[in-house]
């Protein structure tokens, strides 16, 4: 079997005591000094994150956004050089094969970012989709190194090393910059739940500019973050993770994001035709949060039952919640119990453990 891929950021993980895992072929930082530390550090102050492992596929030419427009659900011509979306890539019968971020990086060209386990399939099916056009597929994901600073003190860590005037930088706008004297495509965008910003730039790069954001977040308490955490971020905000509570099997309306759906451009797109209908009536199941009462935390595929012991749905996600206190969980049930405030029990490991629905997102750094 092959060995997993490292990232130009290896050897400063293990300098930093990082513990590894395998995800999808890499060889990334599960955590460094523990994921409830590194997961308040994001809440509180700022975390530093190695996101290498991430695809990124660029669409040029003529007709990239006409391109777009057909091969994902989005609007791709309505989004404006410097701005970003969220948007799905999903198959003929409407289901999701990933979740991406398209940035328009130029009036012809996007950059998409897919995850890590499906960044093959994403590039594969837009390559197929965008021939036909004037439009040039490239898997450019050997060009970049990703790195997230996340946090309320992500901005005032960042300022000191860019003559971007972060203040200008919208929440999903992306521009061309430069941090510690390095270029980077600079996005503020995130999968924490808080403000932050994410850096594409050369794998060569990547170790000074790691470096250079350490020094410049000392006196924020800025610290190493790695996947363990991110994943307790996502799960409070509510963000939905492929092979979770998204998957080829469920459709967008299906987790309550059918928003992405633009069913009212005037470009033919892959899916269409199967997604007016579900636009057209409330899916059978749909995604909720839970609020465990105990301590014990639902998790994934855990069995949600009624007050008969009924199956109604099932699990997705779900840990105990560092900034609540309390277990938290998303589920897919049946739309008749997914009313905020519906007691419900979940089976874990044979007992019935009560929890009650809740409106997502659990955490929302606004409020």
């Amino acid at each position: 079997m092959p060995q997993p891929r490292r990232t130009p950021l290896h050897e400063i993980h293990e300098e930093l005591g990082a513990s590894f895992t395998e995800f999808a072929g890499w060889h990334m930082p599960l955590r460094y000094t523990g994921e409830t530390a590194e997961h308040n550090a994001v809440r509180n102050t700022a975390g530093l994150f190695d996101l290498t492992h991430m695809g990124e596929i660029r669409i040029s030419g003529g007709q990239a956004a006409e391109a777009l427009d057909y091969a994902l659900p989005a609007n791709a011509s309505g989004i404006k050089v410097g701005r970003a979306r969220y948007t799905m890539l999903c198959n003929a019968q409407g289901g999701i094969l990933d979740d991406l971020i398209v940035y328009r990086t130029a009036e012809r060209e996007f950059l998409i970012v897919a995850n890590a386990a499906n960044a093959a399939v994403v590039s594969t099916e837009l390559a197929e989709r965008v021939r036909g056009f004037d439009a040039v597929h490239n898997d450019v994901s050997a060009e970049y190194a990703l790195l997230a600073v996340q946090g309320p003190k992500a901005a005032a860590i960042l300022a000191p090393l860019t003559p971007m005037d972060l203040d200008e930088v919208r929440y999903f706008a992306g521009y061309e910059s430069k941090v510690a004297g390095c270029e980077v495509l600079l996005a503020r965008t995130g999968y924490t739940g808080e403000d932050g910003f994410e850096l594409f730039l050369s794998p060569d790069d990547a170790p000074s500019v790691w470096r250079a954001l350490t020094d410049s977040g000392a006196e924020h308490d800025l610290r190493p973050a790695g996947l363990a955490c991110r994943d307790t971020l996502r799960l409070e905000a509510g963000m939905p993770l492929y092979g979770n509570e998204l998957s080829a099997d469920l459709t967008p309306f299906h987790a309550n994001l059918g928003r992405i759906v633009r069913l009212d451009k005037s470009a033919d797109f892959v899916g269409k035709q199967a997604l007016a209908p579900v636009a057209e009536k409330p899916t059978e199941r749909t995604l909720v949060g839970l609020r465990s009462a105990g301590r014990r935390a639902p998790r994934h595929d855990y069995r949600i039952l009624d007050a008969d012991g009924n199956e109604i749905g099932v699990v997705t996600s779900g840990a105990p919640s560092p900034t609540l206190g309390h277990p938290i969980a998303m589920a897919y049930v049946d739309r008749s119990f997914s009313e905020p405030g519906t007691a419900l029990q979940v089976d874990i490991r044979g007992k019935a453990a009560d929890v009650e629905v809740v409106e997502l997102p659990f955490y929302n750094r606004n409020r």
